[in-house]
């Protein structure tokens, strides 16, 4: 069993200390001489050490507030800021020399801007003559194939249509490419070109993307309407052999000897006049 709490008897004599070193590995058991200690102090060292711990709080409070004061701006120098702001004089523009303004002064020109050139819209292009038919570019030519292809695409669209259509075979006649890059002025084209009623439509994308959406019907609506059928004359080719020279694109006379005939193309070719304009636009 455990002992009963009681007081020890044994006495445990403390060494005492000089008073310039402090103890260690104090216990509770010297609680009571810790106390004794303090009690037996003189009142004149503890007023000393009163003092001493005073005066150091006191240094170090004197501190904290004057940095403080430092660190926090007063009321009055808030108040004065915008005073210094309204009495700082404005900045007064420098005068310029005669040369500079006489340079700033802007005189209108009587020409139109560059800018009021790229917003107004391009004339269309027409083909004069052409208000009631279609006039298609192409080419027969199985040279280039996806050329070849979506010529013949345009000329089925179109064709469904049963209006009036002037195709104009480049293959068949060099005049007509020059005729071609005389109304767009350039003079590397692709193939097809359409003209609707006189009035550039496009190639092949825009014809099916018109057809597509069913705006190429508006535009062929008022186009006198045509029979489909193929020509008696020439069968459908727009063209037929010179008379004159009888396709060779040559005459032969006794003076002069061979000569160029100047009434078919290279090809010794004519246009049919019953299926297709005979007429060539000059440009």
């Amino acid at each position: 069993m455990w002992r009963p709490w009681g007081k020890s008897t044994v006495r445990i004599h403390r060494r005492s200390l000089p008073p310039s070193s402090s103890f260690s590995c104090s216990s509770f058991k010297d609680i009571q001489d810790l106390c004794t200690e303090e009690t037996l102090q003189t009142p004149a060292a503890t007023a000393a050490a009163t003092s001493k711990r005073a005066s150091i709080f006191h240094r170090v409070r004197i501190a904290n507030s004057f940095l403080r004061a430092l660190s926090t701006p007063s009321p009055s120098q808030f108040e004065q800021q915008p005073e210094k702001a309204e009495t700082c004089p404005e900045p007064q523009p420098e005068p310029e020399s005669e040369s500079e303004s006489e340079s700033d002064v802007v005189i209108p020109d009587s020409e139109p801007s560059s800018n009021n050139l790229a917003t107004q819209p391009e004339p269309p292009i027409v083909i004069p003559g052409a208000e009631k038919r279609i006039v298609v570019y192409f080419t027969s030519l199985n040279v280039v194939r996806s050329t070849f292809y979506d010529c013949k695409t345009v000329r089925s669209i179109l064709r469904g249509f049963r209006v009036s259509i002037d195709e104009r075979d480049l293959s068949m006649d060099s005049r007509f490419l020059t005729e071609l890059q005389g109304i767009l002025g350039q003079s590397k084209l692709t193939l097809p070109r359409v003209f609707i009623g006189g009035r550039y439509i496009g190639g092949a994308e825009e014809v099916r993307q018109l057809n597509e959406t069913g705006e190429l019907k508006k535009l062929i609506v008022g186009l006198p309407v045509v029979e489909p059928g193929v020509c008696d004359v020439c069968g459908g080719h727009r063209f037929i052999l010179c008379d004159d020279c009888n396709g060779s694109h040559k005459l032969y006379t006794e003076k002069a000897g061979f000569k160029t005939c100047t009434t078919c193309n290279e090809n010794g070719l004519i246009r049919c006049s019953s299926c297709s304009c005979a007429t060539l636009c000059s440009y």
